[in-house]
C-alpha cells in the first residue's frame, strides 16, 4: 500500500473512533490532579519516576506524553485490552476520572532529553523514521508520530526521548501479537501498529528505537 495512503487511512480510522471510555466517563466526575500527583509520587514513581521520567530503560517515560493517550492506555490495561501483569492491577484501582487526571498530570511534566547510543544505527533509523520502506510497505514513522517524534494527539504517542529498550520491546510485542491483537476491536492504534511491526525486521526495529531515543 502507498505510504501516504496508509498514513491517511490510519489517521482517519483513529480520528473517527469513539473516545476512550475513560474520557467519556470523566465527564461524570472532575479529574482530581492533587490525587493524581499523590499517586504519581507514591505508586507510579517506582517504575516511571515521580515526574514521569523513568530511570529504568524497560519502563516508559510518561513525561510529555499525550494526556488522552495515557488515559486510553490505562483504560486498556484495566479492561484487559492491553494485557500486562503489572499494569492491569495498578490500573484496576483507578476510576475513569483518575485515568484522565493521570494523563493530564504526566502530559504537563517536562520530558528529559534522551540520546541515541549508536550513531550508525541511528542514521539507519532516521531513514526509516522519515521515509519508511517502500519495498516492505512500512510507512514513515514521522507520518503518525511527527518528524520530531512529538506525536500527534490524541491518538499518536510521543516517541521522542523514549528509552530505546522500551520502544524496541513494544515493536516486538506488536509483531508477535502480544500487543494489538484485541479481538473486541477497541485498540485501533494497536491493530495498525501490529500490521506495521510485522513488516519490520528486528534490525529495523532496533534502528528506529535508537533514533527516536535521541529526538527532541
Amino acid at each position: 500500500m502507498n505510504r501516504t495512503l496508509f498514513a491517511v487511512l490510519a489517521t482517519a480510522a483513529l480520528v473517527a473512533g469513539i473516545a476512550p471510555a475513560a474520557a467519556q466517563e470523566a465527564a461524570k466526575g472532575k479529574p482530581d490532579l492533587a490525587k493524581a500527583k499523590q499517586l504519581a509520587e507514591t505508586v507510579c514513581a517506582a517504575c516511571h519516576g515521580a515526574d514521569g521520567n523513568s530511570t529504568i530503560p524497560a519502563n516508559p517515560n510518561l513525561a510529555g506524553q499525550g494526556a488522552e493517550y495515557i488515559s486510553r492506555q490505562l483504560d486498556h490495561f484495566k479492561s484487559g485490552v492491553r494485557p500486562n501483569a503489572i499494569m492491569q492491577p495498578m490500573a484496576g484501582m483507578l476510576t475513569p476520572p483518575d485515568m484522565v487526571a493521570m494523563g493530564i498530570l504526566f502530559a504537563q511534566q517536562k520530558p528529559k532529553p534522551g540520546a541515541a547510543k549508536d550513531p550508525a544505527l541511528a542514521a539507519q533509523g532516521q531513514s526509516l523514521f522519515r521515509g519508511g520502506d517502500a519495498a516492505t510497505g512500512v510507512p514513515a514513522c514521522a507520518a503518525c508520530h511527527s518528524p520530531n517524534g512529538a506525536g500527534i494527539p490524541p491518538s499518536f504517542p510521543r516517541l521522542a526521548g523514549q528509552h530505546a529498550e522500551y520502544t524496541l520491546a513494544q515493536l516486538k510485542a506488536y509483531a508477535s501479537g502480544q500487543r494489538g491483537a484485541d479481538p473486541g476491536g477497541k485498540d485501533t492504534n494497536g491493530r495498525i501498529m501490529a500490521t506495521i511491526a510485522r513488516r519490520m525486521s528486528e534490525a529495523q526495529m532496533q534502528a528506529v528505537a535508537d533514533y527516536a531515543a535521541g529526538l527532541r
